[in-house]
C-alpha cells in the first residue's frame, strides 16, 4: 500500500511540474518573446520564422513541428521515449495558443532588454521544472537525441548545432541587435536552468584530519546532529595510521562545523567541498535519530 502511495505521489508531482513548467514556458513566449520578436532556439524559433510566411499562428506551427518530431522519435527512439515526451509536445503549443489570446499579455513591457531578461530567467525556470522530473519539452530535443543515436556523438554537440542553426537562421530576418537579445536569453536560460536542476540538493562536504578525530566525530554527531563517516588514512610525512572525519552538511551549518572543529583542534587540516547533489538517508530519505552519549 505504501509503495503504491509513493508511486502515485511521484506521478502527481511529475504531472504538476510538467503542467506548470509548460504553462510558464507558454506564458513567457506569449508575453515577451513574440511581442518583442526576440530570437530563440527550438521549434518555437522555427515557428517564429515560419509565422511570417505561413498563414498559421506560431502556436499552430509549433504543434505541427512537435507532432512530426514526436512521431519520428517514436519510430527511432522507441515507445518508452514517446510516452515520456508526448505530454509536453502537445501541452506546450496548446497552452501557447491559449496564452496568446489573453488580452494585453504582449504589453507587459515596452523595454526589449527587460523582456529578454525576463524571457531568459523564466525559460530557465520552466525548462528546469520539466527536466527535473525526468521529462522533456520535446521539439528539437527529440531531433538531438535521434542524431545522437545515429552518429554516436555527445548530445550536447547536437544541442549546440541545432540551436546555432535555428538562431543563425533567424538572424537573416532580424537586426543584429535582436541577435544580441537572443544571446542574453540563451545565457540567462542556461544559468537559471542549472540552478533549478540542483535546487535543494546541493550540500557541503567537510573532511577533517586531526589527531583528536574521536572528539570531533562525537561533537559533530551530538552538537550539529550531522551524519559522520570515518575513513582510515595515513599521514604523508610521518606515515602514521589514523582516521579522517568526513561529514556532509547543509550550507547553513558550514560556519558552525568549521568553528567546532577548530575549537577542538586549532591545527586540524580541513577541506571544504561543494557537493552538487546528495541522496540517501538523512537527505532524500527520512533521517534515523540515535542517542549519542
Amino acid at each position: 500500500m505504501n509503495t503504491k502511495w509513493n508511486k502515485l505521489r511521484r506521478s502527481l508531482r511529475s504531472g504538476f511540474f510538467i503542467v506548470v513548467g509548460n504553462a510558464l514556458l507558454a506564458f513567457l513566449v506569449a508575453a515577451f518573446v513574440i511581442p518583442h520578436d526576440i530570437i530563440m532556439g527550438g521549434t518555437t524559433g522555427i515557428g517564429l520564422v515560419l509565422d511570417g510566411v505561413l498563414p498559421i499562428e506560431t502556436a499552430g506551427i509549433v504543434l505541427i513541428l512537435n507532432l512530426i518530431l514526436l512521431l519520428a522519435g517514436l519510430l527511432v527512439l522507441g515507445k518508452k521515449f514517446f510516452l515520456t515526451t508526448v505530454a509536453s509536445s502537445v501541452l506546450y503549443p496548446v497552452m501557447l495558443g491559449f496564452m496568446q489570446r489573453i488580452p494585453g499579455i504582449g504589453s507587459l513591457t515596452d523595454n526589449e532588454l527587460l523582456a529578454a531578461i525576463f524571457a531568459g530567467v523564466l525559460m530557465g525556470l520552466a525548462l528546469g521544472m520539466v527536466m527535473r522530473v525526468g521529462s522533456s519539452t520535446g521539439g528539437v530535443d527529440i531531433l538531438n537525441l535521434m542524431l545522437h543515436k545515429w552518429f554516436h556523438l555527445p548530445v550536447a554537440v547536437f544541442v549546440y548545432l541545432t540551436d546555432f542553426a535555428v538562431v543563425g537562421g533567424q538572424a537573416f530576418f532580424h537586426k543584429p541587435e535582436k541577435l544580441l537579445y537572443g544571446i542574453v536569453v540563451l545565457v540567462l536560460e542556461t544559468i537559471v536552468l542549472d540552478q533549478v536542476m540542483l535546487f535543494g540538493t546541493d550540500q557541503i562536504q567537510i573532511f577533517a584530519i586531526s589527531s583528536r578525530y574521536e572528539e570531533i566525530r562525537h561533537r559533530l554527531l551530538k552538537d550539529l546532529e550531522a551524519g559522520v563517516t570515518m575513513t582510515m588514512i595515513e599521514t604523508g610525512c610521518l606515515e602514521q595510521q589514523q582516521k579522517g572525519v568526513l561529514c556532509v552538511i547543509p550550507n547553513r551549518k558550514l560556519f558552525a562545523a568549521t568553528e567546532l572543529i577548530q575549537e577542538i583542534d586549532p591545527e586540524a587540516f580541513i577541506t571544504v567541498t561543494k557537493i552538487k547533489e546528495v541522496r540517501g538517508r538523512g537527505f532524500t530519505k527520512e533521517r534515523q535519530t540515535l542517542e549519542i552519549e
